[in-house]
């Protein structure tokens, strides 16, 4: 991943590292020195390379001091044996910079992957979006009314709004939302994350703006008594919950994968194949299961993160934010949880049809 980029004699000079120990830095785009992957190596590690110029030979010297959790880069460059530059880099300086060159991913087949890349072919036309989104409302207007589709469109619009409101405000350029006939919503952005962080906020956001939009709707439902709101605070409280999953390509996968993967050990791999298990269980006891097989490709998506997790591009939550990431997760679930426990003690019909849809 990306760490360091400042200017050395009027060229770039650009600090490439990996949680396995492996140092890059390049030069004006050459590669001019490299320390290999050790797990033992120290934290301070100095870079030494030469560079020619019309006044001979330059001996430039970067010394790192490099600390993944909590992450902190100190640097320090010299030229000739004078001090040229020196600083620190946290997460908030790497969520905001703007990676150039970055690697491609290797490419693996899946059904999920192969859906979002048929939708990557389609984004780049405005008229989409338009035309998904009228295609939604027929298809809701269809299966059920023009009152509950309007609604439905409403929940599935807010949940992706959130995870546009996160990604502006890491400073990160969107394309919008998405309507998908019979699927949901996408939110896209036409920016890459740099850190786990990013990864867990963008994710959870959508959820959380839904549960606001659910006890909302049931504040409404318990002053006008108007069974509408009731419906509305159900269905987004079981859609925003089904959600958080914790199996990718779902919300809650994506903030398991990233507590899971920050902890940089088997153990991470543990805790995401308990909570795929989890659920997948939960889908086939509600009687989901084509919904429950999709999660079950999803899994895989998991493991061959985790094989490559120590190539990642991202960098880790520490331990504050892996706290901070469970605690938010939680506390969500229990309130939609709680929500929807409500709703169903009441004697009304709120969830019959919620349950309907995600059974559909």
């Amino acid at each position: 991943m990306q760490l360091l980029r400042i200017e050395c004699l009027g060229k770039e000079l650009r600090l490439e590292a990996a949680m396995s120990g492996w140092q890059g830095l390049f030069w004006d785009g050459h590669l001019v020195s490299q320390i290999n992957a050790n797990a033992d190596a120290l934290p301070l590690q100095r870079h030494s390379f030469t560079l020619q110029s019309n006044q001979g030979t330059i001996e430039c010297h970067l010394d790192v001091d490099l600390e993944w959790q909590p992450f902190l880069l100190k640097y320090a460059l010299t030229v000739n044996d004078t001090p040229i530059s020196e600083g620190q880099i946290t997460t908030k300086d790497i969520e905001t910079q703007e990676v150039i060159n970055r690697p491609p991913e290797k490419k693996k087949f899946s059904f999920i992957g192969l859906g979002s890349f048929a939708l990557k072919m389609l984004k780049s036309a405005k008229a989409i979006k338009v035309l998904f989104a009228a295609g939604s409302l027929a298809a809701y207007s269809w299966l059920f009314s023009i009152e509950f589709a309007l609604a439905l469109i409403a929940c599935l619009v807010f949940h992706e709004y959130g995870h546009i409101r996160a990604m502006k405000y890491f400073g990160m350029k969107t394309k919008g939302i998405y309507l998908i006939p019979f699927i949901g919503g996408l939110a896209l952005s036409e920016s890459k994350i740099n850190t786990r962080w990013q990864d867990v906020v963008i994710a959870i956001m959508g959820p959380f703006f839904g549960l606001l939009l659910s006890i909302v709707s049931l504040i409404i439902y318990w002053i006008t008594d108007i069974e509408l709101f009731a419906g509305i605070a159900s269905f987004n409280a079981l859609l925003n919950l089904f959600n958080l999953l914790p199996v990718l390509p779902l919300d809650g996968g994506h903030i398991l994968k990233s507590v899971a993967f920050s902890m940089n050990s088997v153990l991470g791999l543990i805790v995401c194949v308990l909570g795929a298990l989890l659920g997948i269980a939960a889908c086939y006891y509600f009687g989901f299961a084509l919904l429950g097989f999709i999660l079950f490709i999803g899994t895989f998506e998991i493991l061959f993160e985790w094989r490559d997790r120590h190539r990642s591009q991202l960098l880790p939550l520490d331990r504050y934010g892996q706290a901070v990431s469970a605690v938010w997760y939680v506390v969500t679930v229990g309130l939609l949880c709680s929500i929807i426990y409500i709703l169903g003690t009441t004697g009304n019909n709120a969830l019959a049809i919620p349950m309907a849809i995600l059974g559909a």
